[in-house]
């Protein structure tokens, strides 16, 4: 199911990029051309430039309308904390915040792959009527990570003041760099939280040293172990899952 929703949120992302294109059956893939000597050249269209460019377009629409912002920076931020430079590794970090954005867009995917691309696929509607099913989803889960002061920022750069009377009706082209913006303000204060017991640990470990006289060891040598053990202890790994996983009203 999880494979099967990852997929729809892909298909539906192409379509999104290329619909423009889509909508023009009239224009073929590929154009097939007999020349006077017999041979034959292929040319193709504009619709296949379409969809090479949303798939060179995809990561950045996977990383910047979904979880995966907020996951890989808080993630980022702890190992900063932690004192860790290469472990966990950045494929690692990278490879985690994906998985965990699958989980946590499940539902939105779900109700994508339901009500839009399925009838699509069955060629119940067109592709235009399916973009515009499929990103109400994604609309509304953005909309619900977005603040008003973020939303109202960007309508005045685009000189859009006054134009929309509900968040609703704000156009995707200006949700999304508030969706990112809200997200890394939320990623940062998270991290923030995650700093706080661990620069006590530090402060401890690095007064300790002072009032012993060992002031040319390093600190972050001696406090590493015992913010590994704090973080084991407490089951850190659970709890910033879970916590991010709850940032996003999943209420697990």
């Amino acid at each position: 199911m999880r494979f099967t929703c990852l997929k729809a949120a892909t298909l539906l992302i192409l379509l999104l990029v290329s619909v423009s294109a889509f909508s023009q059956p009239e224009i073929p893939a590929l154009t097939l051309t007999d020349n006077p000597d017999g041979s034959q050249d292929y040319t193709m269209t504009l619709q296949v430039v379409a969809i090479m460019t949303s798939l060179s377009l995809l990561p950045a629409f996977i990383m910047m309308m979904t979880s995966f912002t907020r996951i890989i920076i808080v993630l980022s931020i702890l190992r900063q904390a932690i004192g860790l430079q290469q472990s966990p590794s950045n494929q690692i970090l990278i490879g985690v915040s994906l998985f965990l954005s699958m989980f946590i867009m499940a539902p939105v995917f779900e109700k994508m792959n339901e009500t839009a691309l399925q009838p699509y696929l069955n060629e119940e509607i067109t592709s235009l009527q399916a973009y515009e099913i499929g990103k109400q989803p994604l609309r509304e889960f953005m909309l619900s990570q977005t603040r008003v002061k973020d939303l109202e920022t960007f309508v005045q750069i685009g000189g859009m003041d006054g134009q929309f009377q509900d968040p609703q009706d704000v156009p995707m082209n200006v949700l999304i760099p508030a969706f990112v913006t809200s997200e890394l303000k939320t990623a940062f204060q998270i991290g923030f939280m995650l700093f706080i017991p661990f620069l006590i640990l530090d402060l401890v470990v690095a007064s300790i040293l002072m009032a012993m006289g060992m002031m040319m060891l390093s600190p972050m040598i001696v406090s590493l172990p015992f913010k590994l053990m704090l973080f084991v202890l407490v089951d850190g790994w659970n709890l910033i899952f879970g916590t991010l996983a709850n940032s996003f009203g999943m209420g697990v």
